[in-house]
């Protein structure tokens, strides 16, 4: 079997698994995003604010963390009150379908309004494997550059929503706001762009209402290389 095959075999497995995952999702009611973006980009930070902006405006989200060790995002995350779970992916450098499912032990989803995934930090692995959601998030910093989305466009090609987090440095670390938004544009017209910070809670509200307004529908995410 040639490693191509094998890839294909993997895939097809994992994606089974997480048509299966939809369909729990559905069921149960709940919005289940997955946050994709490299290791720095403040997706943990952000994901706190929205978990307490959500208890605040009286509706309840849960995360579940992917990290390749350690469990001090998912330590970092329960000061919210929210539930958490951490997934030590032990050097694998993203989530998969199986990983999900066997975390979700014991929860029941029925209660939740919105369920986050905090997938491992990495650009290109985690946009192959589908989870299950029924929204793709990729988070893009301002102290990463504005040209990422063209480096990685298979991520943000199929990405729902595009976040760009530490919006409050954008003037310190002189971001190009018309460069980024074009390159996001030229990669995923259809996106939904939204600027946060997680510091003076800019765009935190906004991003909860498009989580929750998203449909968890049945939907094959377009994981072949943008154009």
């Amino acid at each position: 079997m040639s490693t191509q095959d094998l890839r294909t075999n993997i895939l097809a497995k994992n994606d089974t698994l997480a048509e299966a995952l939809r369909g729990r999702y559905r069921e149960s009611g709940v919005q289940v995003s997955n946050w994709v973006s490299s290791p720095g980009t403040g997706k943990t930070e952000l994901l706190t604010e929205l978990l307490r902006e959500s208890r605040r405006q009286g509706t309840i989200g849960a995360a579940l963390v992917g990290d390749c060790a350690t469990d001090n995002d998912a330590r970092r995350l329960a000061e919210s009150g929210a539930p958490v779970r951490q997934i030590e992916t032990e050097s694998m450098c993203h989530l998969e379908a199986d990983m999900i499912a066997s975390h979700l032990d014991g929860w029941d989803l029925s209660e939740l309004d919105f369920l986050v995934i905090e997938n491992v930090g990495n650009l290109v692995c985690p946009s192959a494997y589908d989870l299950g959601e029924g929204t793709r998030v990729a988070l893009l910093s301002v102290t990463e550059g504005e040209d990422k989305p063209v480096k990685y466009p298979q991520l943000f090609h199929s990405a729902d929503t595009v976040v760009i987090t530490k919006i409050d440095l954008a003037e310190a670390v002189e971001w190009d706001r018309a460069s980024a938004l074009s390159a996001i544009g030229s990669v995923n017209p259809n996106a939904t762009v939204i600027e946060t910070s997680a510091r003076s809670g800019q765009g935190v509200r906004e991003l909860l209402t498009n989580l929750l307004a998203e449909s968890a529908v049945s939907k094959t995410p377009e994981y072949q290389e943008a154009p």
